[in-house]
């Protein structure tokens, strides 16, 4: 069965022209050039690297990256567009655009010195895909319990540790690294390094087996005994943690337009198919109940995408979006987790099988609750900026 996307109403919020237009040239890349190679990437277990590569073409491996280092020199919103659209047709493609800019080139931008800006940037945006690692077996939730150390031997710093669950770690070349230089000082000791893939003594580990996102890698990261020069340090020693809850906060939005995708994607799919499927005579669509449960999905939907917008225009403007991010990251991945599975219950026992694209968006979903900080630490964050 062919689904159209594209007939979903765009979004009530306002969009420029400029992003209409960008809007419009990421739906016809991701009709045209992604969904007929998502069901080889699915089963491959990796991104078609192709597909890689017009994402660096297009501009969109550094939307918010200056034009002087080959950039866009967009915006967050324009992040939150390209990642919504491809995610209503594969999530896993989406994360790696997403990822590249809120998790890698916005520290650099943001607390790089000029030589590491303009030795790093250009790459990224051109054609080196990049990483961040926080992540390690004992540190999720917890994430500054991390134990990866960085000890200073001359010019370099020494790295040792290992980092888990790391998105784009297959195919990065340049990682956004955190490791402490001090533990007695805990947090206050912990530092963003930038590491390259060639460094001696780093390595990629184990590729994980996910549920969802499948063909978006997920890694073990191994230093042991990496120098790295000290002029790859980003920002100032000691003030890594800072990086990280930043760069994390906008990250969220990213995740928020994934999940926005996905509920859409998955709607858009199973609103063809009731309107097809015939059941005691009459197509589903004309069951008052279907309707009624549609209309609750979509309006859910509308919301989540309204709470992402917002968060992403206030971030564009300067605001501090602690809460705004949060409750944007926790909502959209609580609609998307019951938009998808109401889609999936739609199909019939054919939601349940791999031959429609409803199971897909359900287990794409999923890891929305969970990478970039779990709800409860969502609303962990909120609760804190309430009662403060």
């Amino acid at each position: 069965m062919t689904t159209d996307i594209t007939s979903l109403r765009p979004p009530l919020t306002r969009l420029s022209d400029d992003e209409s237009m960008f809007r419009g040239a990421i739906a016809e890349l991701a009709q045209g050039e992604v969904r007929p190679r998502v069901q080889q990437m699915e089963r491959d277990g990796k991104i078609d690297p192709e597909l890689t590569r017009r994402f660096f073409e297009m501009g969109l491996m550094g939307i918010e990256a200056e034009e002087r280092y080959g950039g866009a020199d967009g915006t967050l919103m324009m992040v939150t567009i390209a990642v919504e659209e491809l995610s209503k047709v594969d999530a896993a493609a989406a994360i790696q655009v997403d990822v590249q800019n809120t998790l890698v080139l916005y520290p650099i931008r943001t607390y790089g010195s000029d030589g590491l800006k303009a030795r790093y940037i250009p790459r990224l945006t051109s054609e080196t895909v990049g990483a961040y690692a926080l992540s390690e077996p004992s540190s999720g939730s917890d994430a500054f319990a991390l134990q990866t150390r960085a000890e200073q031997r001359g010019d370099d710093w020494v790295l040792n540790g290992r980092k888990m669950w790391i998105t784009n770690g297959a195919e990065a070349e340049i990682f956004v690294v955190f490791a402490n230089v001090n533990p007695s000082a805990g947090y206050k000791g912990i530092t963003a390094f930038i590491v390259e893939r060639d460094f001696a003594g780093f390595s990629v580990g184990r590729k994980e087996d996910k549920l969802g996102i499948r063909a978006s890698s997920t890694t073990e990261l191994i230093l042991d005994n990496v120098a790295v020069p000290a002029a790859n340090v980003l920002g100032t020693v000691g003030h890594g943690y800072k990086i990280a809850i930043d760069t994390l906060n906008g990250g969220r939005i990213g995740i928020g337009a994934q999940m926005i995708g996905v509920s859409q994607g998955a709607l858009a799919a199973a609103t063809a198919y009731i309107k097809e499927r015939q059941q005691f005579g009459r197509a589903l669509a004309d069951f008052q109940a279907i309707q009624f449960q549609l209309a609750q999905a979509a309006t859910e939907a509308e919301a989540a995408r309204l709470m992402v917008y917002n968060a992403a225009r206030l971030r564009d403007a300067g605001h501090d979006i602690v809460r705004e991010g949060a409750m944007a990251k926790l909502f959209s991945s609580q609609v998307a987790e019951r938009v998808t599975s109401l889609c999936l219950e739609l199909f019939g026992g054919y939601g349940y099988t791999k031959d429609y694209p409803a199971e897909k968006f359900y287990r794409d979903a999923k890891i929305g609750t969970i990478y970039e900080g779990t709800s409860n630490m969502q609303l962990q964050t909120i609760a804190k900026t309430i009662l403060k």
